[in-house]
Protein backbone atom coordinates (compact mmCIF):
# COMPACT_ATOMS: atom_id res chain seq x y z
CA UNK A 1 0.00 0.00 0.00
CA UNK A 2 1.32 3.46 -0.62
CA UNK A 3 0.00 6.80 -0.09
CA UNK A 4 1.26 10.33 -1.48
CA UNK A 5 0.42 13.67 0.64
CA UNK A 6 1.07 17.31 -0.24
CA UNK A 7 1.95 19.48 2.20
CA UNK A 8 2.09 16.42 3.95
CA UNK A 9 4.85 17.49 6.64
CA UNK A 10 2.83 19.31 8.92
CA UNK A 11 -0.55 19.86 10.16
CA UNK A 12 -3.47 17.91 8.87
CA UNK A 13 -1.55 16.32 6.21
CA UNK A 14 0.85 14.73 8.37
CA UNK A 15 -2.30 13.80 10.56
CA UNK A 16 -3.74 11.67 7.55
CA UNK A 17 -0.25 10.26 6.54
CA UNK A 18 0.18 9.07 10.25
CA UNK A 19 -3.33 7.31 10.16
CA UNK A 20 -2.34 5.41 7.13
CA UNK A 21 1.50 4.68 8.08
CA UNK A 22 1.61 0.96 8.75
CA UNK A 23 4.10 -1.61 8.56
CA UNK A 24 5.08 -2.40 5.20
CA UNK A 25 3.54 1.12 3.59
CA UNK A 26 5.35 3.14 1.43
CA UNK A 27 4.25 7.08 2.83
CA UNK A 28 5.35 9.87 0.39
CA UNK A 29 5.19 13.15 2.21
CA UNK A 30 5.39 16.04 -0.48
CA UNK A 31 6.79 19.59 1.05
CA UNK A 32 7.76 22.26 -0.16
CA UNK A 33 10.40 24.42 1.84
CA UNK A 34 10.82 23.43 5.61
CA UNK A 35 13.19 20.97 5.98
CA UNK A 36 13.43 20.65 9.90
CA UNK A 37 9.53 19.79 9.94
CA UNK A 38 10.10 17.31 7.26
CA UNK A 39 12.60 15.15 8.87
CA UNK A 40 10.50 15.75 11.92
CA UNK A 41 7.74 13.85 10.21
CA UNK A 42 10.00 11.24 8.46
CA UNK A 43 10.86 10.21 12.10
CA UNK A 44 7.08 10.25 13.14
CA UNK A 45 6.13 7.94 10.46
CA UNK A 46 8.90 5.52 10.60
CA UNK A 47 7.95 5.58 14.26
CA UNK A 48 4.93 3.63 13.50
CA UNK A 49 6.46 1.17 11.02
CA UNK A 50 6.14 2.54 7.47
CA UNK A 51 8.58 3.36 4.94
CA UNK A 52 8.48 7.43 4.50
CA UNK A 53 10.16 9.01 1.65
CA UNK A 54 10.31 12.61 1.94
CA UNK A 55 9.93 14.61 -1.99
CA UNK A 56 11.04 18.30 -1.85
CA UNK A 57 8.76 20.24 -4.74
CA UNK A 58 6.25 22.67 -5.84
CA UNK A 59 3.26 20.76 -6.85
CA UNK A 60 1.57 24.57 -7.71
CA UNK A 61 2.77 24.08 -11.39
CA UNK A 62 2.11 21.10 -13.90
CA UNK A 63 5.65 20.55 -14.22
CA UNK A 64 6.42 20.64 -10.59
CA UNK A 65 3.66 18.27 -9.71
CA UNK A 66 4.72 15.49 -13.01
CA UNK A 67 8.14 15.86 -10.69
CA UNK A 68 6.81 14.57 -7.24
CA UNK A 69 4.88 11.91 -9.25
CA UNK A 70 7.88 10.76 -11.07
CA UNK A 71 9.59 10.47 -7.96
CA UNK A 72 6.90 8.21 -6.38
CA UNK A 73 6.77 6.36 -9.94
CA UNK A 74 10.60 5.52 -9.27
CA UNK A 75 9.68 3.83 -5.78
CA UNK A 76 6.08 1.96 -6.67
CA UNK A 77 4.03 0.95 -9.46
CA UNK A 78 0.88 1.65 -7.33
CA UNK A 79 -0.30 4.52 -5.61
CA UNK A 80 -3.22 3.87 -3.44
CA UNK A 81 -4.05 7.32 -1.88
CA UNK A 82 -3.30 10.84 -2.99
CA UNK A 83 -4.32 13.55 -0.53
CA UNK A 84 -3.79 17.09 -1.81
CA UNK A 85 -3.33 19.43 1.44
CA UNK A 86 -0.63 21.97 0.76
CA UNK A 87 -2.07 25.38 0.59
CA UNK A 88 -0.75 28.70 0.26
CA UNK A 89 -2.23 31.53 2.28
CA UNK A 90 -2.79 34.84 1.63
CA UNK A 91 -4.32 36.39 4.30
CA UNK A 92 -4.64 40.06 2.18
CA UNK A 93 -8.05 41.54 1.13
CA UNK A 94 -8.70 40.73 -2.29
CA UNK A 95 -8.52 44.47 -3.81
CA UNK A 96 -4.80 44.74 -3.16
CA UNK A 97 -3.25 41.54 -2.82
CA UNK A 98 -0.89 41.30 -5.92
CA UNK A 99 -2.49 39.20 -8.98
CA UNK A 100 0.76 37.50 -9.42
CA UNK A 101 0.79 36.25 -5.89
CA UNK A 102 -2.46 35.37 -5.89
CA UNK A 103 -2.80 33.37 -8.87
CA UNK A 104 0.19 31.14 -7.67
CA UNK A 105 -1.95 30.54 -4.30
CA UNK A 106 -5.24 29.66 -6.78
CA UNK A 107 -2.69 27.34 -8.86
CA UNK A 108 -1.82 25.69 -5.81
CA UNK A 109 -4.88 25.45 -3.10
CA UNK A 110 -7.11 24.58 -6.34
CA UNK A 111 -5.82 23.96 -9.99
CA UNK A 112 -2.83 21.29 -9.02
CA UNK A 113 -5.51 18.42 -8.21
CA UNK A 114 -5.59 18.29 -11.63
CA UNK A 115 -1.29 18.51 -12.34
CA UNK A 116 -1.20 15.73 -9.93
CA UNK A 117 -3.91 13.45 -11.10
CA UNK A 118 -3.07 13.37 -14.62
CA UNK A 119 0.28 11.90 -13.71
CA UNK A 120 -0.72 9.29 -11.07
CA UNK A 121 -3.26 7.59 -13.49
CA UNK A 122 -0.64 5.40 -14.75
CA UNK A 123 -0.40 4.29 -10.50
CA UNK A 124 -4.02 4.16 -9.81
CA UNK A 125 -5.44 0.93 -9.15
CA UNK A 126 -8.45 -0.24 -8.94
CA UNK A 127 -10.00 0.85 -5.20
CA UNK A 128 -7.48 3.76 -5.63
CA UNK A 129 -8.64 6.79 -4.15
CA UNK A 130 -8.14 10.76 -4.76
CA UNK A 131 -8.80 13.17 -1.61
CA UNK A 132 -8.48 16.64 -1.33
CA UNK A 133 -8.76 18.48 1.91
CA UNK A 134 -11.45 21.61 1.20
CA UNK A 135 -13.21 24.12 4.21
CA UNK A 136 -16.09 26.20 5.14
CA UNK A 137 -14.28 29.18 3.10
CA UNK A 138 -15.52 27.18 0.12
CA UNK A 139 -18.94 28.77 0.27
CA UNK A 140 -18.54 31.28 3.17
CA UNK A 141 -17.05 34.18 2.97
CA UNK A 142 -14.43 34.71 5.24
CA UNK A 143 -12.28 37.86 5.71
CA UNK A 144 -8.90 37.54 3.71
CA UNK A 145 -9.09 34.15 3.07
CA UNK A 146 -10.51 34.14 -0.98
CA UNK A 147 -7.20 33.08 -1.67
CA UNK A 148 -7.46 29.41 0.24
CA UNK A 149 -11.37 29.72 -0.43
CA UNK A 150 -11.64 30.59 -3.88
CA UNK A 151 -8.93 27.85 -4.74
CA UNK A 152 -10.74 25.36 -2.42
CA UNK A 153 -13.99 26.14 -4.06
CA UNK A 154 -12.55 25.67 -7.25
CA UNK A 155 -11.17 21.92 -6.74
CA UNK A 156 -14.27 21.03 -5.24
CA UNK A 157 -15.51 21.55 -8.92
CA UNK A 158 -12.38 19.78 -10.09
CA UNK A 159 -13.23 16.66 -7.65
CA UNK A 160 -17.06 16.41 -9.31
CA UNK A 161 -15.48 15.97 -12.50
CA UNK A 162 -12.25 13.84 -11.77
CA UNK A 163 -15.22 11.64 -9.92
CA UNK A 164 -16.79 11.33 -13.38
CA UNK A 165 -13.60 10.12 -15.39
CA UNK A 166 -11.86 8.19 -12.34
CA UNK A 167 -14.85 6.20 -11.60
CA UNK A 168 -14.92 4.04 -15.00
CA UNK A 169 -10.90 3.29 -13.76
CA UNK A 170 -12.56 1.90 -10.20
CA UNK A 171 -11.01 5.02 -8.94
CA UNK A 172 -12.61 8.18 -6.30
CA UNK A 173 -12.38 11.34 -5.80
CA UNK A 174 -13.60 13.11 -2.74
CA UNK A 175 -13.07 16.06 -0.57
CA UNK A 176 -13.17 16.27 2.98
CA UNK A 177 -13.83 19.77 4.97
CA UNK A 178 -13.05 19.53 9.04
CA UNK A 179 -14.06 22.77 10.86
CA UNK A 180 -11.23 24.80 12.51
CA UNK A 181 -8.57 22.87 13.18
CA UNK A 182 -5.44 24.54 15.25
CA UNK A 183 -2.87 24.34 12.46
CA UNK A 184 0.03 26.54 10.27
CA UNK A 185 -2.34 27.78 8.07
CA UNK A 186 -5.17 28.74 10.65
CA UNK A 187 -2.85 30.75 12.55
CA UNK A 188 -1.32 32.54 8.74
CA UNK A 189 -5.03 33.81 8.77
CA UNK A 190 -6.23 34.66 12.24
CA UNK A 191 -2.64 35.27 13.71
CA UNK A 192 -3.22 36.36 17.26
CA UNK A 193 -6.90 35.63 17.39
CA UNK A 194 -6.49 32.12 16.73
CA UNK A 195 -7.49 30.77 20.12
CA UNK A 196 -10.06 33.09 20.65
CA UNK A 197 -11.54 31.76 16.88
CA UNK A 198 -10.48 28.26 17.96
CA UNK A 199 -12.71 28.79 21.55
CA UNK A 200 -15.32 30.68 20.19
CA UNK A 201 -15.63 27.46 17.27
CA UNK A 202 -15.92 25.21 19.71
CA UNK A 203 -18.62 27.28 21.42
CA UNK A 204 -20.68 27.44 18.57
CA UNK A 205 -20.45 23.59 17.73
CA UNK A 206 -23.76 21.90 19.01
CA UNK A 207 -21.03 18.95 20.10
CA UNK A 208 -19.47 21.25 22.44
CA UNK A 209 -15.89 20.70 21.02
CA UNK A 210 -13.55 21.11 17.81
CA UNK A 211 -12.97 18.75 15.55
CA UNK A 212 -9.82 16.42 16.35
CA UNK A 213 -7.59 15.31 13.77
CA UNK A 214 -9.20 11.54 14.47
CA UNK A 215 -12.50 12.82 13.44
CA UNK A 216 -11.38 13.86 10.26
CA UNK A 217 -8.87 10.86 9.55
CA UNK A 218 -11.78 8.21 10.27
CA UNK A 219 -13.83 9.95 7.97
CA UNK A 220 -10.74 9.25 4.99
CA UNK A 221 -9.78 6.28 6.40
CA UNK A 222 -13.59 5.09 5.81
CA UNK A 223 -14.03 6.60 2.31
CA UNK A 224 -10.45 5.27 1.73
CA UNK A 225 -12.12 1.47 2.65
CA UNK A 226 -13.88 -1.12 -0.16
CA UNK A 227 -16.83 0.14 2.01
CA UNK A 228 -17.22 3.34 0.22
CA UNK A 229 -16.86 2.02 -3.12
CA UNK A 230 -19.84 4.60 -4.07
CA UNK A 231 -19.23 7.75 -2.47
CA UNK A 232 -18.00 9.39 -5.42
CA UNK A 233 -17.09 13.20 -6.06
CA UNK A 234 -18.87 14.65 -2.79
CA UNK A 235 -17.89 17.32 -0.18
CA UNK A 236 -17.85 15.88 3.52
CA UNK A 237 -18.21 18.46 5.83
CA UNK A 238 -16.73 17.22 9.69
CA UNK A 239 -18.34 20.17 11.78
CA UNK A 240 -20.32 18.40 14.39
CA UNK A 241 -23.03 20.21 13.22
CA UNK A 242 -21.87 23.41 12.91
CA UNK A 243 -23.02 26.16 10.59
CA UNK A 244 -25.64 23.39 8.71
CA UNK A 245 -27.15 24.77 5.73
CA UNK A 246 -29.14 22.77 2.97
Amino acid sequence: MSILVTGGTKGIGLAIAKRFAKPDTDVFLNFRADQASADSAKQEIEALGARCHLIQGDVSTPEGAQAVVAEVAAKTDRLDQLVHCAVKVLPEPLLTVDPVTFTEAINLNGTALVYLVQPAVKLFRRGSTVFFLSSRGSRTVIPNYAAVGAGKSLAEALIRYLARELAPLGVRANCVAPSAVDTEALRQVYGEKTEEILAAAAAASPSGRNVTHDDYCSLIEYLASPSAAMIQGQVVFVTGGEYLAA
